[in-house]
């Protein structure tokens, strides 16, 4: 079967950092999921079903890569869907100390699952969802952080 492993994220919007983190994970695993969180503490500019459609969309070159959605602990996910790695992206110390914190709990809750740290590469570990969406908001260009139909999505929402 292969090992599948799951990328999860709110994905608001998806952006050039994610895909850069999914293409690597992709080389990496037989299988990836790219789970976007139903239910978040953000505030979102897509509604779930526009952001798993972005998403699909952005990431149809990755032939092995799937896009499903998730609502709870991404273990129970990950059981769900017979995963054994969570991939996560780390672009800062920041970022680290808050994901190996969150590994080490589901590491604790389920031992057979490992997480896979992946560094941003030097191009896009400056990206994030947030300042993307606050950019476009404010009608500033967000084209070098993101895929083109991500760029229209935005256009189109904040206009």
């Amino acid at each position: 079967m292969g090992v599948v492993a799951i990328y999860s994220g709110t994905f608001d919007p998806i952006t050039n950092g994610h895909t850069y983190i999914v293409g690597r994970a992709s080389q990496m695993f037989e299988h990836v999921i790219l789970a976007v969180a139903k239910s978040t503490p953000k505030n979102t500019a897509f509604e779930l079903d526009q952001r798993l459609e972005l998403a699909a969309e952005v990431l149809a070159p990755y032939t092995n890569v799937v896009v499903k959605s998730f609502d709870g602990l991404i273990v129970d996910f990950c059981k769900a869907n017979n995963a054994t790695v969570i991939v996560r992206g780390i672009r800062s110390l920041t970022d680290f100390d808050y994901e190996r914190q969150m590994a080490g709990m589901n590491r604790l809750m389920v031992p057979t699952i490992d997480t896979v740290f992946l560094s941003a590469d030097e191009g896009t570990a400056h990206i994030s969802s947030t300042l993307v969406r606050q950019i476009a908001q404010l009608g500033g260009d967000i084209v070098q952080f993101v895929h083109p139909v991500i760029d229209a999505a935005m256009r189109k929402r904040f206009a």
